[in-house]
């Protein structure tokens, strides 16, 4: 009879486990990556929901059932006093959604004259140009509030771009419709860096002198 020990048979168990290791294994990090995929889109959704929320965002006005509209804030005070620069208004609230461009059948307009007429040299020439600027909005008061705590960035931003006129072009229509979209764009772009918002439709002229 041989000393010699029989050679024991090797076990199955560690070739089993290492298989189920790795069959185990790309489930979790699968898993693993769906839950992480699945928690970043309900934060990011939940925080883009967040933004279109903002309870201080100006809503536009739709016109009174009657077609008439209610007085603006501001009217004329009590017992004759001063008449406000502001006119038009009223309306309710419209809670749906925002159109690209407000439809001015359906809303309801406001009108805010700048207290005191802009002067500026022109491009072209040695004179200057004196204007007195209205603006219109289809959005609440907060547009016009927005308008008055901006008013001296928003005065800076009307004077550049005066200040880059020639007297050639203002002196016939299409000059001076292009001016007042260029207004419309420049107190907007002011109020949005300063305010959040822009809001305002158009720009109208109380009063226009080229000397």
């Amino acid at each position: 009879m041989s000393d010699a020990a029989e050679p024991k048979p090797k076990k199955k168990g560690g070739l089993v486990k290492k298989l189920v290791m790795f069959g185990v294994l790309p489930l979790v990090l699968i898993g693993g990556g769906a839950g992480a995929g699945l928690w970043a889109a309900g934060k990011t959704g939940g925080s883009a929901h967040e933004k279109k929320e903002d309870p201080n965002r100006p809503k536009l006005m739709l016109k009174s059932e009657d077609g008439h509209s209610a007085g603006a804030e501001g009217g004329h005070g009590e017992g004759g006093g001063e008449k406000s620069n502001i006119s038009g208004g009223g309306g309710v609230p419209d809670t749906g959604p925002e159109p690209a461009n407000p439809d001015p059948s359906q809303y309801q307009a406001t009108f805010y004259s700048m207290d005191a007429p802009f002067t500026s040299n022109l491009a072209d020439t040695d004179g200057f140009l004196q204007v007195g600027i209205g603006v219109s909005t289809f959005y609440d008061m907060k547009v016009i509030d927005n308008l008055k705590a901006a008013d001296m960035p928003v005065r800076s931003a009307v004077l550049q771009v005066l200040a880059q006129q020639s007297a050639e072009a203002l002196n016939t229509p299409q000059g001076k419709a292009d001016l007042r979209k260029q207004l419309r764009d420049a107190i907007n772009k002011t109020l949005k860096e300063n305010e959040g918002f822009g809001g305002v439709g158009d720009v109208f002229f109380t009063s226009f002198i080229i000397q």
